[in-house]
């Protein structure tokens, strides 16, 4: 697998439509060896982007719930938290 795509189920709140558009573009990408599109692969690329989001959002959405949270968070929501706030780690329950 490639290891830049990061698991989505079980995030909190759940995975949104960009991310799992993101993950599919890694996906197409690695796949097609494609880094860049061009005018000859655009329509490849894209459509294939759009079928693999559309099948990666009905794998989500007919999963049960994950116990824990994924141990890593995706690349779009890391760029939205400081660097030491990436863990996903849950604090320990108040007693």
């Amino acid at each position: 697998m490639c290891r830049n795509i990061t698991t989505l189920r079980g995030l909190e709140p759940e995975a949104t439509a960009e991310e799992i558009e993101a993950a599919a573009r890694q996906y197409v990408r690695k796949v097609g060896g494609v880094q860049a599109t061009s005018a000859r692969t655009e329509a490849a690329v894209e459509a294939a982007v759009r079928a693999v989001a559309d099948a990666t959002a009905t794998l989500l959405a007919s999963l049960p719930p994950r116990q824990q949270p994924p141990p890593t968070l995706p690349p779009l929501r890391r760029l939205s938290r400081p660097a030491h706030r990436q863990s996903t780690a849950r604090p320990p329950a108040a007693s």
